[in-house]
């Protein structure tokens, strides 16, 4: 038992929930990095794009796989400007905006598409047709990855960014001592709510994200049976 707990029991209670916590994080940090992955994968196969897989760095701090993850968010969304731009460039305005419009049928976007995205391609195809439907005629490439990009700069930026990845093989006190140096009850409350606040936003974000990339991937399961 750490002296600490002598005076304040409840200290021991309160390491292993500061513990789940990191395991959250990092569990949810670990689904981001395949999800992306994933997204990449897509993007590469049916729109002709060369983006790089990401590996989460197993010794690096949260902060630096937060970034790792930013930058690859910030190059898919580059990627799916890169087409939206071709679109917007060779459809007629009317059809283009038809895009947009949230009271079209996404089988008519899909066939609007497909009438020029061999520009892009050097071939039509609906399966690359519904990737782009799917991923600029959505909110996928603004609302839902610029939040997550924000929720992992906020947690890179906080008190948890520089905590390292791999602490637990080293105990919880490491964690302690990274965060705060110290083992006292408001120490840990403190480092708790830190956690917990960060984690609902990132449960969130990152289920948001994660939904988008499985209705893209389900429904190019179902073209390719």
């Amino acid at each position: 038992m750490a002296q600490s707990d002598f005076f304040y029991p409840e200290n021991s209670k309160r390491r292993q929930e500061l513990n789940n916590l990191h395991q959250e994080l990092l569990d949810r940090l670990s689904d981001s990095f395949d999800a992306t992955n994933e997204l990449n994968r897509v993007l590469n196969t049916h729109l002709a794009c060369r983006l790089d897989s990401i590996e989460m760095k197993r010794n690096g701090t949260i902060k630096e796989n937060c970034d790792i993850i930013i930058k690859a968010m910030k190059k898919i969304q580059k990627e799916v400007q890169r087409v939206d731009d071709v679109l917007k460039e060779q459809l007629e305005p009317t059809l283009y905006r038809k895009l947009q419009d949230i009271r079209e049928r996404e089988i008519d976007k899909i066939a609007i598409v497909q009438k020029v995205i061999s520009v892009i391609l050097g071939e039509a195809t609906s399966t690359a047709s519904t990737v782009a439907v799917k991923l600029i005629c959505s909110n996928v490439a603004t609302v839902v990855i610029n939040k997550l990009v924000t929720v992992l700069a906020q947690i890179g930026a906080s008190l948890l960014g520089g905590i390292g990845v791999a602490v637990l093989r080293f105990g919880l006190d490491m964690i302690l001592q990274a965060i705060l140096g110290a083992v006292e009850r408001n120490q840990l409350q403190a480092a708790i709510r830190n956690y917990e606040e960060h984690l609902v936003e990132f449960k969130s974000a990152s289920e948001k994200y994660h939904h988008a990339i499985k209705e893209v991937t389900k429904t190019l399961k179902c073209q390719l049976k």
